[in-house]
C-alpha cells in the first residue's frame, strides 16, 4: 500500500483517515461489543439469582458467573473499546498515520488471547474467585496468566497511541495544541499505564504463589496493590467517557468547551489524584491507619472530585452555549428542551452525564468517608455504586458514540432507527434503577456477594427488612429491562455493520457543520452565559448535600449498638 492509498478523506468531517488505523478501530470496537454481550449474559444471570423469587443459579454457578461478569464487563469490554478510542483520538483526530500498526495487531492478539483464556479457565469451574480474586482464595495459574497477557496487550496499545502522538507532532499533522478529546485520551492512557503496572506488581507474584513457587502472599498487601489496578481501571473509564462526552457534544451540536484550559486542568487533576479513590475499598482494613485513610479519601480525593465537577459543569455548559448560539434563548431551559433527544448519540451521552454525576459521583464521595463507609462496606451498595459509574456512565457513553462511529467508519446507515432512538432510554434508565435498588438494599444491610439473602441453607438465618427483599426483586426486574436495552444495542450495532445501507460519499453529513472545528482543533465556546447549566449545578449540589447528611443520620442510628 502506497503512502497516498493509506489514507482516505472522510466526507463528513474532512479528516484524513489512516486506513490501517481505521481497520484497528473497527476490530477493537467490534470485539468490545462481543464481550459486552458475554458479560451481559453473565450479568443478567446474577441479577435473576439474587432476585429471591427467581433464584436462577445454584451457588457454584453463581460465583462462576460473578467472576466472569466482573472480568468481561469491567475490564474486557471497556478496555477494548478504549483502545479503539485511543486510536481514534490520535490517528484520526490528528490526521496522522498510526505508529507501528503491526504492534497494534500484536496488542490486539494478546488482549483477545488473554480474555479468551480467562473465560475458558473460569468456565472450567475451579477459578470462581470473583473479580477481586482476594488471596488466600486460589485460582488456576492460567487465570492470572490470562489477565496478565490481556494487560500486556493493553499496555502495548497504549504504547502505539503514544507513538502516534509523537508522529503527529513530528510530521505536523495538526496545528497548535492537541484537541481536548485527544487530551482526554492522553489522560486515560497515562492512568492505564499506572493501572497495568499495579496489576503486574501483584498478579505476577500471585500467579507464582498459585503455582507453589511463592509460599505466602500477605492479604492486606494484596488488597492495597490490587485496588491500585481494580479501582484505577475505572479511572481509565472516567477519563475516556468524559472525552466521549466532549466528542459527542462537538459532533452533534458543534459544541466547544467553555474554557479549554479549565477542562485540561480538570484532566490534570485526574492524573494526579484520581487513583487515590482506590482507598475507599480499604476503609475497614484494621492494618491501615486512620490518618492514611482520611488523607486519601478527603483532602487528596476531593481534588479529583473537583476535576469531575468541572467536567460536570463545562460539558452541559458547552451544549447550552452551542444551543443558545442557534437561537434557543428563551428562559433557562429552552436549550435543553430543544436538544436533539431523538438522536441516540446525544440522548445516551446526556443520560450518561446526569446519572454518572447524580448516582455514581455522589455515592462514590459518600463511600469515601471513613465513618460512613463502615455501614455500607461489603454490602450490595458497592456494586450499586460502580454500576452507576461503569454502566450508566462509561458503557452508556460508549454505546452513544457507537451510533456516530458506525456511519463514519463503517460507512453504513443505522438500522431500526426508531428502536435506536429508544435504546439509550431503555438501557440507561433501567440501569439507573438497578443502581438505585442495589444501593437501597445495601443501605438496609444486604451483603455484596451472598448467593442467597434468604439464608435458606444457613445454620443461623437472618431476616432483613421487608423493603430489602422488595428492592432485590425490583433490581431483578430493572436488570431484565437493562438486558433488553443491551440486547437492542447489540442487534442494532451488529446489524448496522452487517446489513445497514451503504453510505455514499455525497450522503448528507451526520455531523453538525461546526463539528470538524469543534472536535479536532483548540477553541472555546466564547461565552460563559450559561444560566441553565448553573441552575442544574446548584440542583446537583443540593442533592449531594442532602444525601451526604442522610447517610450521617443512618450512621448515627447505629450508635445505640455500642
Amino acid at each position: 500500500m502506497t503512502a497516498t492509498t493509506q489514507f482516505r478523506v472522510c466526507p463528513d468531517s474532512g479528516l484524513r483517515i489512516h486506513r490501517p488505523a481505521e481497520t484497528l478501530i473497527k476490530v477493537n470496537a467490534v470485539t468490545a461489543v462481543v464481550f459486552l454481550l458475554i458479560g451481559g449474559l453473565f450479568g443478567i444471570s446474577i441479577a435473576l439469582t439474587r432476585w429471591p423469587a427467581v433464584h436462577l443459579l445454584p451457588a457454584d454457578w453463581f460465583y462462576l458467573a460473578l467472576t466472569a461478569h466482573g472480568f468481561d464487563a469491567l475490564l474486557v469490554w471497556v478496555i477494548f473499546f478504549e483502545i479503539a478510542i485511543l486510536y481514534f483520538a490520535s490517528a484520526l483526530l490528528l490526521n496522522s498515520r498510526l505508529a507501528t500498526p503491526w504492534l497494534a495487531w500484536v496488542a490486539y492478539a494478546l488482549m483477545l488471547g488473554g480474555a479468551l483464556l480467562v473465560n475458558v479457565i473460569v468456565l472450567q469451574g475451579n477459578s470462581s474467585v470473583m473479580f477481586t480474586s482476594y488471596v488466600p482464595m486460589n485460582a488456576d495459574p492460567l487465570f492470572y496468566l490470562g489477565i496478565i497477557i490481556f494487560a500486556v496487550g493493553a499496555l502495548l496499545g497504549c504504547c502505539v497511541f503514544f507513538g502516534t502522538l509523537v508522529i503527529a507532532r513530528d510530521e505536523r499533522t495538526y496545528k497548535g495544541s492537541v484537541p481536548l478529546v485527544t487530551f482526554g485520551a492522553i489522560t486515560a492512557a497515562i492512568i492505564a499505564v499506572f493501572t497495568i503496572a499495579a496489576g503486574a506488581i501483584i498478579l505476577i507474584p500471585t500467579m507464582l504463589w498459585s503455582m507453589g513457587y511463592i509460599s505466602y502472599i500477605d492479604p492486606l498487601v494484596y488488597k492495597v496493590i490490587w485496588w491500585g489496578m481494580g479501582h484505577s481501571s475505572q479511572q481509565i473509564n472516567v477519563a475516556a467517557h468524559v472525552a466521549v462526552w466532549y466528542a459527542i457534544g462537538a459532533m452533534v451540536l458543534g459544541a466547544k468547551p467553555l474554557s479549554e484550559k479549565v477542562s485540561r486542568s480538570a484532566y490534570l487533576l485526574y492524573i494526579l489524584f484520581l487513583q487515590l479513590a482506590s482507598a475507599h475499598h480499604l476503609m475497614v482494613e484494621p492494618g491501615i491507619s486512620s490518618e492514611w485513610k482520611i488523607f486519601n479519601t478527603s483532602y487528596a480525593m476531593y481534588l479529583a472530585v473537583l476535576g469531575s465537577m468541572i467536567h460536570g459543569l463545562t460539558v452541559p455548559g458547552s451544549i447550552e452555549a452551542a444551543q443558545r448560539a442557534k437561537g434557543y434563548t428563551k428562559g433557562l431551559f429552552e436549550w435543553l428542551r430543544k436538544a436533539p433527544w431523538g438522536n441516540p448519540a446525544f440522548a445516551g451521552m446526556f443520560l450518561s452525564l446526569v446519572m454518572f454525576g447524580f448516582l455514581g459521583g455522589i455515592s462514590g464521595v459518600v463511600m469515601g468517608v471513613e465513618q460512613i463507609n463502615l455501614i455500607i462496606h461489603n454490602t450490595i451498595y458497592v456494586p450499586g455504586h460502580f454500576h452507576a459509574t461503569v454502566v450508566t456512565g462509561t458503557t452508556l457513553a460508549f454505546m452513544a458514540i457507537t451510533y456516530l462511529l458506525i456511519p463514519l467508519l463503517f460507512r453504513r446507515e443505522i438500522i431500526f432507527k426508531r428502536l435506536a432512538r429508544w435504546q439509550p432510554y431503555i438501557y440507561g434508565l433501567a440501569m439507573g434503577f438497578v443502581s438505585l435498588f442495589m444501593m437501597g438494599a445495601g443501605t438496609l444491610g444486604v451483603p455484596r456477594r451472598d448467593w442467597d439473602i434468604t439464608g435458606a441453607d444457613a445454620l443461623m438465618s437472618y431476616d432483613f427488612p421487608g423493603a430489602a427483599y422488595l428492592m432485590m426483586g425490583l433490581n431483578g426486574v430493572a436488570a431484565s429491562f437493562a438486558a433488553l436495552g443491551g440486547a437492542l444495542f447489540i442487534v442494532i450495532a451488529v446489524g448496522s455493520i452487517l446489513f445497514g445501507k451503504k453510505r455514499a460519499d455525497d450522503a448528507p453529513s451526520i455531523l453538525s457543520p461546526a463539528a470538524p472545528a469543534a472536535v479536532s482543533s483548540y477553541g472555546n465556546a466564547g461565552t460563559m452565559q450559561v444560566p441553565g447549566t448553573f441552575v442544574l449545578a446548584l440542583v446537583f449540589l443540593g442533592a449531594f448535600v442532602l444525601y451526604y447528611f442522610v447517610n450521617w443520620k443512618y450512621l448515627a442510628a447505629t450508635w445505640g449498638l455500642s
